[in-house]
């Protein structure tokens, strides 16, 4: 019997939730269906697929994270709007593993899902506005983004997959490597164009 009120929606959260417990890709629909108290056949009158079902939950979660940072970075700039844009980064991916690892993950997306979707599109605004108030411009601008990317999943994944055994607390080496960047920021080296070195 399907359960009154089943929605994409719910569906879609549903698989968020599972995936933040078990793992992004320990996710399937037959879990889905015994979380909701549904069929599997159920599901596809909502979700037309498993990577369907991850596309939607990538969506939720760069709306989910995009609003944490937007909320995070309001009325700051420079290197404070680095650190709470950082740290904002961070406790979304500490907070949703699953849903963390969707937007991090390349997932075949439905188009007309994504056109509707403001989580993307909004996450390129604050990146790319953030980095603005350094003064970059193209193509340092992208080459910044690719950085800052890098460096803050690089360090929530090493972080998540207990890569830190150190004595020296994770927490103390994020905050020196965020003070890193915003020194690499204020200084960053002239472009080299043409230089396929």
């Amino acid at each position: 019997m399907v359960r009154a009120g089943l929605t994409a929606e719910r569906v879609t959260i549903a698989g968020a939730e599972l995936a933040d417990d078990v793992g992004l890709d320990q996710v399937t629909m037959s879990q889905v269906a015994r979380r909701l108290g549904v069929k599997d056949a159920s599901l596809y009158t909502h979700v037309r697929s498993l990577e369907d079902l991850r596309g939607r939950i990538a969506l939720l979660a760069a709306d989910e994270k995009t609003i944490l940072i937007a909320e995070a970075t309001a009325g700051r700039a420079g290197k404070d709007a680095l650190i709470a844009f950082a740290n904002a980064w961070r406790e979304y991916a500490h907070k949703h593993p699953g849903r963390y690892m969707a937007t991090q993950t390349p997932i075949q997306i439905d188009p007309e899902l994504a056109a509707k979707a403001p989580g993307p599109r909004r996450a390129v605004e604050l990146t790319y506005g953030m980095l603005r108030g350094y003064g970059l411009a193209e193509p340092d601008l992208t080459d910044a983004v690719r950085l800052l990317r890098s460096t803050f999943h690089g360090f929530v994944a090493l972080e998540a997959a207990g890569g830190f055994a150190h004595k020296r607390s994770p927490q103390q080496s994020w905050i020196r490597a965020l003070d890193a960047l915003h020194t690499l920021l204020e200084h960053w080296p002239p472009s080299r164009e043409g230089d396929s070195s």
